[in-house]
């Protein structure tokens, strides 16, 4: 079992994603803050899976990431954050998609991100 398995997702679809987990020390750097590669890991989580809902459009496809770009806003240390993404661009060959990262209690944003990804009718190396 790893921290993403806390990853609770809410809604997943072609054009919306959304998720929720709850932050606390399991995901701190040595510091005490929630790691930034926690919001890098959830952005391409939610991304991946709303990409590979849209790239079914296209007829029997996987996708799979080629860029990430997080930015990291303000820092957490615990409790539940909201997640949402969203695809700016869906195209045959490759999608764009934002992902914000919103504290629950207060709504403000702790990250966001952009993910690219390739769509792709196989998986490299499984044909």
């Amino acid at each position: 079992m790893t921290w993403l398995d806390d990853l609770q997702l809410d809604e997943v679809g072609a054009t919306r994603v959304t998720a929720h987990l709850v932050v606390g020390p399991q995901h701190h750097q040595p510091f005490g803050l929630v790691h930034g590669g926690v919001w890098c890991s959830v952005v391409e989580t939610v991304a991946s899976i709303g990409a590979y809902q849209a790239a079914q459009q296209f007829g029997p496809a996987t996708v799979v990431g080629v860029s990430n770009l997080t930015d990291f806003v303000r820092s957490t240390t615990e409790g539940r954050v909201d997640v949402a993404g969203w695809p700016i661009h869906v195209g045959r060959s490759q999608q764009l998609w934002q992902v914000e990262i919103n504290r629950s209690v207060d709504g403000k944003l702790v990250a966001r991100g952009q993910v690219r990804l390739q769509n792709l009718a196989e998986l490299p190396g499984s044909g």
